[in-house]
């Protein structure tokens, strides 16, 4: 079976400093796969590479055996995508935004309208849907966006940073859709989080990333029985592969994505 996402020798560096730096990555069709670490670690760079957001300088990526370099578009068709810093119009609907991205992806005429109500529904929002999103709470956005992603019935959905700042009863809904959408899809999952907690429940496998490096890669059971000490966690496995500075590194990462997010909310 062709892999979802292969990535190979990429490497990427911003005014002389290295932000990812020759790292390899198979993401196979149909599992739930987290690229986890701090900010900083070049999780989102890797993600803009493999969404055709960034050129490739070094290294090669293929989305289910298409290179990203040479079928750009085509690839941007097999991928939802929703990203750290929030993609919904504040003075739309939540309908009205959907419908949106329905016709920048060219969901066929016909097909518009039902094809909106499905993913509305999927995500739990139908008795919100024709209310302005400035009235969602940060879950209902969440939600909104992955509707979003979902238009083009994509092969592949990425998420960056998909709870970052939610509540935890928020976060688990979101994590809820995330799982039901896979187990009626079959579709193929990456996801950025700083949260190990989600990514031991969600992940099928798990890469950690630190200062452009992968560091460590495997099934989070697998990583976490390898540990000296018993009973321990992810967060674990990441301190015996980089060191205690995770906290400070990860607590800084979170801050700067919710200062993100709380500009992005105030410029609508």
């Amino acid at each position: 079976m062709t892999a979802a996402v292969r990535v190979h020798g990429l490497r990427y560096a911003f005014n002389g400093s290295v932000a990812v730096s020759n790292i390899d990555l198979t993401v196979q069709t149909g599992e739930v796969f987290g690229l986890l670490g701090p900010n900083g670690a070049g999780k989102t760079t890797t993600i803009r590479a493999i969404t055709a957001l960034l050129p490739v300088p070094a290294g090669t990526i293929s989305i289910f055996g298409l290179d990203v370099t040479r079928n750009r578009m085509a690839v941007r068709r097999l991928i939802g995508y929703v990203p750290q810093m929030l993609s919904a119009d504040s003075d739309l609907t939540g309908r009205e935004n959907v419908s949106l991205f329905a016709r920048l992806f060219d969901v066929p005429r016909r097909q518009r309208a039902a094809r909106v109500d499905e993913v509305i529904d999927a995500m739990g929002l139908t008795e919100a849907a024709d209310r302005r999103a400035s009235t969602y709470s940060g879950g209902m956005v969440r939600r909104l966006e992955l509707a979003q992603a979902l238009i083009s019935m994509p092969r592949l959905l990425i998420l960056d940073e998909p709870t970052i700042g939610l509540d935890p009863l928020a976060r688990s809904g979101v994590w809820e859709r995330i799982a039901a959408i896979r187990r009626d899809t079959g579709m193929t999952v990456l996801v950025t989080t700083h949260y190990m907690d989600e990514a031991e429940q969600a992940c099928d496998r798990v890469a950690l990333m630190h200062r452009g490096e992968i560091r460590v890669l495997g099934a989070p059971e697998a990583l976490i029985a390898d540990l000296p000490e018993p009973d321990g966690d992810l967060d674990d496995v990441f301190r015996a592969h980089v060191g205690d500075h995770l906290d400070d590194d990860r607590t800084r990462g979170m801050r700067d994505v919710r200062a993100s997010r709380r500009t992005a909310r105030r410029l609508g």
